[in-house]
């Protein structure tokens, strides 16, 4: 029985075993907080709290946007993905490793460099594992262009840049 069904079946049971199971399932099987499901399934947090909390049954739009964003989130764990090629330093401000754009799901794959090679290297895998588009830094991604069959896009660091141009005046001083 998959995720999205054991908590259909638990909302059948009883509001205690309903609750018990659906915090389980966000916290445990999809490794997400409460706050990060619910902005992924389009509720608000406070509503998602009562439930689980046993303050506030869901209403039947409610439920099914709760089953149809685990079942959307699994999916996207089966392999398709956005990759992204950068220094651990970046990588270590993404947040989120699933984002609802434009209303789909999608899951985000790191990848570690800390040179051009590394990061040529890590985008070939990246393809080879399922990646469905790359996201790496500008110095690289003419040449993984050339490389690869899947879309790629760069970082721009609008702000980045601008902060890095202040540190370094600051450090002159």
């Amino acid at each position: 029985m998959n995720i999205a069904d054991k908590v259909i079946k638990s909302a059948f049971v009883s509001d205690e075993v309903f609750q018990k199971t659906l915090s389980t399932v966000i916290k445990e099987d999809l490794d997400m907080t409460a706050v990060d499901f619910a902005k992924i399934a389009n509720i608000p947090p406070s509503t998602l709290y009562k439930i689980l909390s046993g303050n506030r049954d869901p209403n039947i739009k409610t439920l099914r946007q709760i089953i149809k964003t685990i079942r959307d989130i699994k999916e996207s764990d089966s392999g398709e993905f956005i990759a992204v090629i950068a220094a651990r330093s970046v990588l270590d401000n993404i947040i989120e490793t699933k984002k609802k754009i434009g209303g789909r799901l999608v899951t985000i794959r790191e990848y570690s460099a800390t040179s051009m090679e590394d990061a040529i290297i890590s985008a070939v895998n990246a393809e080879r594992d399922g990646a469905k588009a790359l996201v790496c830094a500008p110095i690289v991604g003419p040449t993984v262009e050339k490389i690869l069959n899947i879309p790629v896009t760069t970082i721009a660091p609008k702000n980045s840049l601008i902060d890095a141009i202040e540190r370094a005046i600051r450090k002159m001083d």
